[in-house]
């Protein structure tokens, strides 16, 4: 008797779950990517192997973004700090972005590690443009490159142009006097008229801003100052101790591009934080979507794999009755 409804049943089901039908209805992607050529049936192993994977992957991603989110509530407050240290040299010496030198030299601040969305690809590409533009007869333009990310995209096409290369400068939380000893030995290595600093300043998780800094040499600030306009406010001040002129100067340059440089890195280390929260968060949504997809495919091949035996068993059973 209840051979007899088996036998039913089957030859009732067999038309409906055929394997061309069980196999037309399996996700394209998935199928192509997970069933060995040659192959019709996609192998359960296989599935479950590639669905640990993926969890694997979201845990990983998952972990990186919580990392990120406390290493940026450390370093933004740093950042927001530093913005009251150089913001009184824009007051005092005005920021001249568009000023005609022969020796520029363009500070390009990255990241030494990667998964962090187009933070670094931004600061070479503002940094190409910058000397492209900075570029002409009787010109110099160089790179200083701090970052090993921002040094490997310049090497492909600007090796010749790379002055110097600073990299695991965050290998340890960032301080003034360890960005300071930085500032120290670029002054002392490079030849400059204007130092251009390019780095992407911080305003959100998800939104950060490129942001070219401007810091003159001593000589082209004493020349813009006796030729007037912003700096030419500099003769109203007073100065104490017996110095000159061009010694104020020259402290004002050392010490305002140290300012800047220590800000710029802080305000890029937060953006690249933010841009890896961004990056990860994405990438565990990614992993989850294909996590059900797999689940999906899954079901359905365990689904072809016992209806298959089930069709045997009932034409079995329906050969030796018959």
């Amino acid at each position: 008797m209840a051979m007899a409804t088996l036998r039913r049943e089957g030859r009732r089901l067999v038309p409906l779950l055929s394997t061309n039908s069980i196999t037309g209805a399996r996700p394209a992607i998935l199928y192509d990517e997970l069933s060995p050529q040659g192959a019709r049936t996609i192998s359960t192993q296989v599935v479950r192997n590639r669905m640990k994977s993926v969890k694997s992957i979201q845990k990983i991603t998952k972990a990186m973004k919580m990392v990120a989110a406390s290493k940026l509530r450390a370093i933004q407050t740093k950042a927001e700090n530093s913005r009251g240290v150089w913001q009184p040299f824009i007051a005092l010496l005005g920021d001249a972005p568009s000023i005609d030198v022969k020796k520029n030299v363009i500070v390009t601040i990255s990241s030494d590690k990667g998964l962090c969305g187009g933070i670094n690809s931004t600061s070479v590409k503002i940094s190409k443009a910058l000397h492209r533009l900075c570029s002409g007869p009787e010109k110099e333009t160089k790179y200083v490159v701090v970052g090993e990310k921002g040094k490997v995209q310049l090497l492909r096409d600007s090796k010749k142009n790379i002055e110097l290369s600073v990299a695991e400068l965050q290998k340890n939380p960032l301080n003034y006097t360890q960005v300071s000893v930085l500032a120290d030995d670029i002054l002392k290595n490079v030849e400059f008229d204007a130092l251009r600093i390019v780095f992407n300043k911080f305003h959100s998780v998800v939104a950060f801003m490129p942001t070219v800094s401007t810091v003159l040499s001593p000589e082209i600030m004493e020349r813009e100052s006796e030729a007037g306009g912003k700096l030419g406010d500099l003769d109203s001040y007073e100065i104490e101790g017996g110095e000159t002129k061009s010694e104020v100067l020259q402290n004002l340059a050392e010490f305002q591009f140290s300012c800047v440089l220590f800000n710029a890195v802080l305000e890029n280390a937060c953006s690249e934080q933010g841009a890896r929260m961004s990056a990860m968060d994405s990438s565990s949504r990614n992993a989850g979507e294909m996590l059900d997809r797999l689940t999906l495919t899954y079901n359905r091949t365990r689904q072809a794999s016992i209806t298959t035996e089930l069709i045997e068993i009932i034409s079995g059973a329906s050969a030796l009755t018959g």
